[in-house]
């Protein structure tokens, strides 16, 4: 499709991270049911990629400490890719051990955000994927890779766009399959969007490039638009705006599944997903978290079921 002179992608993949970005920061703990419910209602909906939880220590993320009972009961929907992050060779092994087929790894493009987030430097991290990378695909694993603070880090400002091209050309060399380039605190704006990607786009194919937005101030779903106008055609968001990340001070929900959809949807791209029923998920593990989900077009489009059922 085409919006004015700008031809945009006719067909986009959403990655859907609720289960595990979503939850991992909540205070409420869901229970492994509840959450193998919530997997299980999302890959209903038709996605081709969730993540589903992370192998980390229990201690660091207390909300997923249960990522093997969960590999271990979860629907296996045909088509679908469930994607479990691994921090080190040791978390690598417990995913192979539960059956994880898909894995992410994360680095980011801020020395001080890896150094709170995971303890390393950026080389370090890199280093450390190595192995970790080379395991997996010798097992026949996906690998997705994800660049956290690449529009920004909470502790040093400005990312110059130079790191998030040189952590991009190392993971590539590892022999990741997928990359997600990721605005973390959500900070980012559509004229960054367009630096960042161009300045990826010589050393990333942009069938493997995605974008992960937080919508803290408000400019996710314009920053979505500016990656389709670079040509970008995979995306992250979360079920009903869920998540944010623990070692990221101020930042707020992920970009919401539901108002990305409406969007999506809306200027005639399809994404294969449902809108009902992932609004089905989201009331869903709304219903658990005891509070209402901050997805838009969610509370939206639930009011005007209600509007209808009240006039019928």
């Amino acid at each position: 499709m085409s919006m004015g002179a700008i031809r945009l992608p006719k067909q986009v993949k959403i990655c859907e991270v609720g289960p595990r970005d979503g939850l991992q920061n909540e205070a409420v703990t869901i229970s492994t049911p509840d959450k193998v419910r919530y997997i299980d209602l999302l890959a209903d909906a038709g996605f081709r990629d969730i993540e589903v939880t992370s192998f980390v220590s229990p201690k660091a993320v207390p909300q997923l400490a249960d990522a093997q009972e969960v590999f271990a009961q979860f629907t296996r929907f045909p088509g679908c890719r469930y994607i479990a992050l691994v921090p080190n060779e040791r978390g690598l092994s417990r995913a192979l051990a539960a059956g994880v087929g898909a894995i992410g790894v994360f680095t980011a493009a801020s020395d001080s955000f890896t150094q709170r987030n995971i303890g390393m430097t950026i080389e370090e991290s890199l280093t450390g994927f190595v192995p970790v990378v080379k395991r997996a695909k010798a097992e026949g694993i996906y690998v997705r890779a994800s660049i956290s603070t690449a529009f920004g880090c909470p502790f040093d400002g400005v990312v110059p766009v130079a790191n998030v091209v040189r952590v991009a050309e190392r993971l590539l060399a590892l022999g990741v399959d997928e990359l997600s380039v990721a605005d973390t605190i959500g900070v980012g704006t559509p004229n960054q969007v367009f630096d960042v990607v161009t300045a990826l786009t010589p050393h990333v194919p942009l069938e493997r490039l995605g974008l992960h937005f937080h919508d803290t101030r408000g400019t996710a779903l314009a920053n979505i638009v500016a990656g389709l106008q670079t040509g970008v055609a995979i995306f992250d968001s979360s079920a009903g705006g869920l998540g944010g990340c623990p070692f990221a001070p101020g930042a707020t929900g992920n970009v919401a599944t539901e108002d990305v959809l409406y969007m999506l949807h809306g200027m005639g791209i399809e994404t294969g997903v449902d809108l009902t029923k992932v609004r089905s998920a989201s009331r869903f593990i709304g219903e658990k978290l005891g509070r209402r989900v901050v997805s838009r077009a969610f509370q939206a489009l639930e009011a005007a079921d209600r509007r209808a059922v009240a006039q019928a």
